[in-house]
């Protein structure tokens, strides 16, 4: 769990962040949505100590990030999986390479026990066998976003950040990696949260919902509360659409 106590985050004295506070649950998606300029990235990286905050606290189970250490900032990261926008594998490594990648700077495996555990990862994310030993360039988005959350889980983290998820997708593979995600979430009890701006996404495997406008949280609550929150800036995000707004209103 990931407690958010009244944090504070400004750049050259333009406020970002404005007395921010949630809880994020284990087991859980937790999503944090808004406009572009809403304060949603700066927030993801301020949860995970890339950005300082100005006042208040961060805390993992506990534990306080706004007075760690570097050092101890790092050793939590170990706790931490990490799944990029744009997926971010290299290019000169294979698959199965790509998700050993943090086992061989972060544990004390041996090289059978990481070859062990990246094929457990793969496996867990449904690719292919055949795809262990290609290169990124050699498949296709959807496979490269499958091979990304096997290398976000691949230290068995606590804690699973991503950064738009669903970024370059077509919306039949966006759903499928949705899913995946929400089942890792569920079966390995991790707080997962999720940046992004994805509707489908959203109604889809929004567990716990944080909306920001402006730097300021306007809303919190579940996808299923959406459909019954009195919020202007809320509605006006979420059912800008006039899918979305049919949507709405087979639901009122």
């Amino acid at each position: 769990m990931i407690t958010v106590n009244d944090i504070v985050k400004s750049f050259d004295g333009n406020v970002v962040l404005n007395h921010i506070s949630t809880t994020l649950h284990d087991g859980q998606v937790n999503m944090i949505i808004g406009q572009s300029g809403s304060g949603k990235t700066v927030m993801m990286k301020s949860l995970i100590g890339l950005h300082p905050v100005d006042s208040g606290r961060i805390e993992y189970d506990g534990r306080n990030l706004t007075d760690m250490s570097e050092k101890e900032i790092r050793l939590l990261h170990r706790e931490v999986g990490m799944l990029f926008q744009g997926s971010a594998l290299f290019d000169s490594l294979t698959v199965q390479e790509n998700v050993m990648y943090p086992l061989e700077m972060f544990s004390q495996m041996t090289e059978e026990e990481m070859v062990e555990r990246a094929r457990f990862c793969l496996q867990r994310v449904n690719m292919p066998e055949r795809a262990f030993s290609l290169m990124p360039s050699e498949i296709s988005g959807g496979m490269q976003k499958r091979v990304a959350i096997a290398r976000a889980i691949a230290m068995n983290p606590k804690y699973l950040f991503c950064d738009e998820p669903n970024s370059g997708l077509d919306p039949k593979t966006s759903l499928v990696i949705d899913q995946l995600i929400h089942e890792i979430t569920e079966e390995y009890n991790i707080c997962t949260i999720v940046n992004s701006h994805d509707m489908n996404s959203i109604m889809e495997i929004g567990d716990h919902i944080v909306f920001l406008k402006g730097g300021i949280m306007e809303w919190q609550g579940s996808r299923h509360d959406i459909f019954h929150a009195e919020n202007e800036a809320l509605e006006d995000f979420v059912f800008a659409s006039e899918l979305f707004k049919k949507v709405k209103k087979s639901n009122n």
